[in-house]
């Protein structure tokens, strides 16, 4: 039980880095506010129904506004009715779907 305990951490890890890493990132509420009122970046609820228009039957179980090399960009994580957990990512500057539409 030990050892499988001790693979399941070890796996999780580098997915932890990678959402630790993306996170970090990401902006607070008040910055996300203040991005929207400078027009640096649509209203979530823009990238929301954009994502919904591509992939019906999704739920929105996250949303974040980060900052990526390209500029800022809403990481969306998805839920199917199947059960099926994805993410989009959408340009925040102009209302793109970059992955996972």
């Amino acid at each position: 039980m030990a050892l499988l305990m001790g693979l399941f951490v070890a796996s999780a890890r580098p997915a932890d880095a990678a959402e630790h890493a993306i996170h970090r990132n990401c902006l607070t509420k008040a910055e996300q506010r203040a991005a929207v009122a400078d027009h640096q970046a649509v209203p979530l609820a823009h990238a929301i129904r954009l994502v919904r228009s591509h992939r019906r039957n999704v739920d929105v179980v996250r949303a974040r506004l980060c900052r990526t090399p390209k500029g800022l960009a809403y990481v969306l994580t998805l839920l199917a009715r199947t059960g099926k957990v994805t993410r989009a990512t959408i340009d925040a500057a102009n209302g793109i779907v970059i992955t996972g539409g």
